[in-house]
C-alpha cells in the first residue's frame, strides 16, 4: 500500500493551510542560492527536513526524476513502471555548505542497502540515488560512494546517474511536513525509518548541522 494510499484510507483530506515561515525578512538579501543538488532518498517528504536545517540551503523542492514521461503525476509514480523517482532538489550557497556536506547529510538519511525500496516503500520509485549536475560532482558523488562502501564492506545499492528533467511535485507534497506534521510523523513512524536509519548509522543518523 502506497502512503497515498494509507492516507485515503486513515483520513478525510483536510484543507492545507499556508505556512508562516518565521525569520524571513531577515534573511540577507544578498544571500542567493548558486547550486544545486538532487537526491532520491525514498518519500521526498522525508528528504527535505534534514536539508532544510542547514545554514546555505535556501529552498528544498520534492519532485520526479529519472523516468521519460513528461509531467508525471503522483498518483502515476506511486504505481510504479515509469522510470521515475521521488526526488528533493536543493538550492544552496556553496560558499556557506559543501557538495561534500550535503553528501554526508544524504547518505544518513537513507538506508544505502536496500534494493529499489527504502524503508516500507517498495518499487522503483524509491530507489535511493544521487544525480549530478556536473563532472565535478559526479566525482564527488563516486567518491563518497566508494567511502562508504569501505566503511561498510560491502556493496551499496544507491546509484550515481545525470541528472536529467526535473518535475516538481503537486504542491501539496512541498513542505508536507510543516503543513501535516500530525499525519507526517505518523507516516514516519509507521514506516519504520528513524528505527532503520538508528541500527544503520548509529549516533550519525540523520546527518549533522553544519555551522
Amino acid at each position: 500500500m502506497t502512503r497515498f494510499q494509507l492516507f485515503r484510507t486513515l483520513y478525510q483530506p483536510l484543507t492545507l493551510c499556508v505556512i508562516a515561515v518565521a525569520g524571513l525578512a531577515s534573511t540577507p538579501l544578498h544571500a542567493q542560492p548558486n547550486a544545486e543538488a538532487t537526491f532520491a532518498g525514498g518519500c521526498f517528504w522525508c528528504m527535505e527536513p534534514p536539508y532544510d536545517k542547514q545554514p546555505g540551503v535556501s529552498a528544498t523542492i520534492s519532485g520526479y526524476m529519472g523516468g521519460e514521461l513528461e509531467n508525471p503525476s503522483y498518483e502515476q509514480i506511486s504505481r510504479g513502471g515509469t522510470g521515475h523517482v521521488e526526488v528533493v532538489q536543493i538550492s544552496y550557497d556553496d560558499s556557506q555548505i559543501s557538495y561534500e556536506q550535503l553528501l554526508e547529510i544524504f547518505w544518513r538519511n537513507i538506508d544505502p542497502f536496500a534494493v529499489d525500496r527504502q524503508f516500507c516503500d517498495s518499487g522503483d520509485q524509491y530507489r535511493s540515488a544521487i544525480f549530478y549536475h556536473s563532472e565535478e560532482q559526479r566525482k564527488l558523488a563516486e567518491a563518497s560512494k566508494a567511502d562508504m562502501e569501505a566503511r561498510f564492506g560491502q556493496a551499496i545499492a544507491t546509484e550515481i546517474t545525470p541528472a536529467s528533467e526535473f518535475w516538481e511535485a503537486e504542491e501539496y507534497h512541498q513542505d508536507y511536513y510543516q503543513k501535516n506534521p500530525l499525519r507526517y510523523r505518523f507516516y514516519r513512524l509507521s514506516c519504520g525509518r528513524d528505527n532503520r536509519l538508528e541500527e544503520v548509522w548509529g549516533e550519525e543518523a540523520g546527518g549533522p548541522i553544519f555551522e
